[in-house]
């Protein structure tokens, strides 16, 4: 049923008409059972029957040669889809329209680059000026300070002020000296000077002051029961080393090193430490005449003195040892004397009050 349908399926071929002539006679008529003839084949059948020689239409169209056909050369029916129709039609497009002009981007430093030269290329008349004005003054201030000033002067005459208004011309006689021939020269004579060096001058100003004392038994004694040499009094000094001071604010006693040393009154212990410029030393408040007092003793050995922090002190009783702990230059005892906070000069207040 399938192959009948097939066969029915294809469009009959035309043929040429071809004259029957007479003597054409049929085949006898059997009883025999017609075979039946082949069926034309499928459209999908990969297979191609042969061309029939008896038919000259047909043997002509097998005869031809297969021309190619360009896909543009199938008519396009609307409505329809034929592959490649899209294709061709893209084609077609692209090679009507204009070409593309691809324009790339330059970097931002091209950009600017280019933008500066731009902006360059503009007249800038005020920057111009500028410019001109700038080389004008450096020109200006060149000569001005490398030329002399009497280079522009001239050597005309030149008025001078007074009451005929007199004028004064470089013209004029020239001046002449005339020496009598007895003349003679007589020799120089100076002054008699001498020279001081400053330091001579500052030692006389500010130098070691030597003072003698006689030492005492009453209530307010010398720190020391026997005469000792004074290496520095008392106000302005040349300072004996780097950090020592200009300013003496004491007296500084030399019996020499491990000396003992005494209290000058009766009094109570403040400080007893080793700290400072003044190394090893005892701070004291007293009371004498109703003021009161303050001692300071300075530079003593380390760990030489006994008292503490509280203790009371009798008039006499061992401080500590001479020594040269903190800024000091050699072994001495520095001693100062605060009355009512005030700085005194302890010389001159021992002498005064240290009595038998």
């Amino acid at each position: 049923m399938e192959a009948a349908a097939a066969a029915a399926a294809i469009p009959a071929v035309p043929r040429p008409e071809v004259p029957v002539e007479a003597t054409d006679v049929l085949p006898p008529v059997t009883s025999e059972p017609a075979v039946a003839a082949p069926l034309a084949p499928s459209l999908a059948d990969e297979t191609v029957a042969e061309a029939p020689d008896d038919d000259p239409f047909l043997a002509e169209l097998f005869a031809g040669v297969e021309e190619p056909v360009h896909p543009e050369a199938i008519p396009i029916v609307e409505g329809t889809r034929v592959r490649g129709s899209r294709r061709v039609a893209r084609s077609a497009r692209r090679a009507q329209a204009a070409p593309k002009v691809r324009i790339s981007k330059l970097p931002r430093s091209s950009r600017a680059s280019r933008a500066k030269r731009e902006k360059g290329a503009k007249p800038r008349p005020a920057s111009t000026l500028l410019s001109i004005g700038a080389l004008l003054f450096s020109g200006a201030l060149l000569v001005g300070t490398t030329v002399p000033a009497n280079a522009f002067i001239t050597f005309a005459d030149e008025p001078v002020g007074g009451v005929n208004g007199a004028i004064v011309s470089d013209a004029g006689p020239e001046q002449t000296v005339e020496v009598a021939a007895d003349a003679s020269v007589s020799a120089l004579t100076r002054d008699a000077f001498t020279v001081t060096s400053y330091a001579e001058v500052v030692r006389e100003k500010y130098g070691t002051r030597i003072s003698t004392f006689t030492p005492t038994t009453g209530a307010v004694r010398w720190p020391f029961p026997y005469a000792t040499p004074i290496s520095s009094g008392f106000g302005d000094r040349v300072a004996p080393c780097r950090g020592c001071s200009s300013h003496h604010n004491g007296v500084d006693f030399t019996p020499g090193s491990g000396t003992p040393i005494y209290a000058i009154a009766d009094g109570v212990v403040t400080a007893a430490e080793f700290s400072g410029s003044f190394g090893q030393h005892v701070y004291m408040d007293h009371v004498i005449n109703g003021q009161k007092v303050e001692s300071i003793y300075g530079h003593m050995i380390a760990g030489s003195s006994p008292l503490v922090v509280g203790q009371t002190v009798k008039v006499g009783d061992l401080v500590g040892l001479v020594g040269s702990t903190g800024a000091s230059t050699g072994a001495h005892l520095h001693l100062e004397v605060h009355l009512d906070g005030v700085i005194v000069d302890p010389f001159a207040w021992l002498k005064a009050n240290a009595v038998n």
